[in-house]
C-alpha cells in the first residue's frame, strides 16, 4: 500500500505521538507505506510515550532497534503519521533514506575486498546456504530473540558527548490460525554515557535526566530526545488477520512465505520485482542493496530451509558484495563479515552497513552499522572510524510451542 504524505509544520515530535497513540493498536488498521509501517514499529517499541527516543530502522537498510521489518502494524493516528513523515524524515542514527549512496572509503582503503576475498564471502555464504538447507520441525510459534545497542551523539548545557541506548528484544510470530503475534521490545533498556570520557562530560553538564540529538535531513531538521537511565519494556502485537510479516512493500501470510521460490534465481527474480515495484525510492542504495537487505531478512523469517538456502545464495551472487573476513560479532561470536556495496551520508557521518553470517550453521549471527568516516560532531564525541553505531545481534530463532510472556510492567 503507498499512501501520499502532507508535509506540516515543525510540531513537538514526541507530544504529538503521546497524544495521537491510542491504548491499543488495532492491528486490522493497516494503512499507509512500507516506510510508515516500519517508523511507527520503531516509535512505539522504543516507547516514545515515556520520552524515550525513537529509534526506527532505516528503510532499505539495517534494521535499527527490535526487528522491525518484517512486523505488520497500524497507524496509530493520521496525526503520528504525519509526524513520522515530515518531522522523522531521516533515521536518528543518521542513515538519510533519501540520499544517494556515496563511495565508502572502506571500500578504497583497509576495508576493501580482494578478488580472492571476494570469492571467499561467495564460498562462506554458500556454505551457510548449505547448512540452512537442514530440515527442521514447524511449530506454532517462530520465535527470535535479539541484543541491540545503538549509539548517538546528544548535546545538554553546551555540552557534546555520546550515548548508548541497549535492550533485548523478543518477537514470537504465530503461524496458526487463531495465534496472535507480540512483540516484546526494551527489556532490561537503558540510555547511559557511551564511555566514562562520555560519562565525564555528562557529569559536567549536570547529569541531565534528557538530552537532544540533532536529526539534520529535512527541510526544518529537528531533534530527538533522550530520556537517561532504565526504561519500562513495551509489548505490540505484529499481525492483522492472516499477515504476519511485511516482505518488501507487502503485508505476507505464513502461507505466502511457504510458497516463496527455493530456486535462487526465481527467488532473486522476485525480490528485484518488490524493488520495482516499492519504486526503489526507499532502498537506499539502489535495487542491489535492497535484494540483499530483503534476502537478509527472509534469512530470520519462518520460511522453508531451501528458501532460506536460496536467500543465502542469492547474497552469494549479488554484485558489490564485500567480503570483510573472518570476524566477531559484537557479542564476541565467531562469523564471517560482510558488507553492503554501499556506504552512506548521515549526521554522525558516512555509514557502512554490515552483516555476520556464521557459515557452520547457517545463522545470521548479527547487524552492525560502522561509521566510515565520522562527521565533525561525532569525532567531538570521540566517534572514530570503526566505531559501530548500531548493532542487533540475534542469540534465539527457533519455533516454540508456547507464546512469549508479556512483562507485568510492560506498557502496551
Amino acid at each position: 500500500m503507498k499512501n501520499t504524505h502532507t508535509r506540516s509544520g515543525r510540531p513537538d515530535v514526541m507530544t504529538l505521538l503521546a497524544d495521537a497513540r491510542p491504548d491499543e493498536l488495532d492491528p486490522a488498521a493497516l494503512a499507509g507505506s512500507r516506510r510508515q509501517r516500519e517508523d511507527l514499529a520503531h516509535i512505539l517499541a522504543a516507547g516514545a510515550t515515556d520520552g524515550r527516543t525513537a529509534r526506527f530502522r532505516p528503510s532499505g537498510l539495517l534494521r535499527i532497534g527490535i526487528r522491525p521489518l518484517g512486523t505488520v502494524t497500524a497507524l496509530a493516528a493520521v496525526a503520528a503519521s504525519a509526524v513520522v513523515v515530515t518531522t522523522l524524515d531521516r533515521d536518528p542514527s543518521g542513515v538519510r533514506p533519501s540520499a544517494s549512496p556515496q563511495a565508502s572509503s572502506a571500500a578504497a582503503g583497509a576495508g576493501s575486498s580482494s578478488p580472492d576475498r571476494q570469492g571467499d564471502v561467495r564460498l562462506e555464504l554458500l556454505s551457510a546456504a548449505k547448512k540452512a538447507e537442514t530440515p527442521a520441525a514447524e511449530g506454532t510459534y517462530w520465535q527470535t530473540v535479539t541484543r541491540s545497542e545503538s549509539v548517538d551523539v546528544v548535546e545538554s548545557a553546551g555540552r557534546i558527548f555520546a550515548v548508548r541506548d541497549t535492550s533485548t528484544g523478543e518477537w514470537s510470530v504465530g503461524v496458526r490460525p487463531g495465534t496472535r503475534s507480540l512483540m516484546v521490545s526494551g527489556l532490561d533498556a537503558v540510555t547511559e554515557p557511551r564511555t566514562a570520557e562520555d560519562d565525564a562530560r555528562w557529569r559536567a553538564a549536570g547529569s541531565p535526566a534528557s538530552a537532544q540529538a540533532e536529526v539534520p535531513g529535512n527541510e526544518e531538521g529537528g531533534t530527538l530526545g533522550y530520556r537517561m537511565g532504565a526504561h519500562r519494556p513495551m509489548v505490540m502485537r505484529t499481525d492483522a488477520d492472516d499477515k504476519i510479516y511485511a516482505l518488501g512493500p507487502d503485508n505476507v501470510s505464513y502461507q505466502d512465505l511457504l510458497e516463496l521460490p527455493s530456486d535462487s534465481g526465481e527467488l532473486r527474480r522476485q525480490l528485484e520485482a518488490l524493488h520495482a515495484e516499492d519504486s526503489g525510492a526507499e532502498a537506499g542504495g539502489g535495487r542491489t542493496n535492497y535484494v540483499l537487505r530483503v534476502a537478509a531478512d527472509l534469512v530470520t523469517m519462518p520460511v522453508k530451509p531451501a528458501v532460506r538456502a536460496a536467500a543465502y545464495r542469492v547474497m552469494a551472487d549479488l554484485p558489490g558484495v564485500r567480503g570483510l573476513g573472518r570476524v566477531n560479532d559484537p557479542l564476541g561470536r565467531a562469523g564471517v563479515g560482510i558488507a553492503f556495496p554501499d556506504a552512506f551520508q548521515g549526521s554522525l557521518g558516512s555509514v557502512e552497513q554490515r552483516l555476520i553470517v556464521d557459515p557452520a550453521t547457517g545463522a545470521m549471527l548479527a547487524e552492525q552499522v560502522v561509521l566510515v568516516e565520522p562527521s565533525a560532531r561525532a569525532r567531538q564525541a570521540g566517534l572514530t572510524a570503526g566505531t559501530t553505531v548500531h548493532y542487533e545481534a540475534t542469540t534465539r530463532m527457533s519455533w516454540g510451542e508456547r507464546q512469549i510472556t508479556v512483562p507485568e510492567n510492560a506498557q502496551h
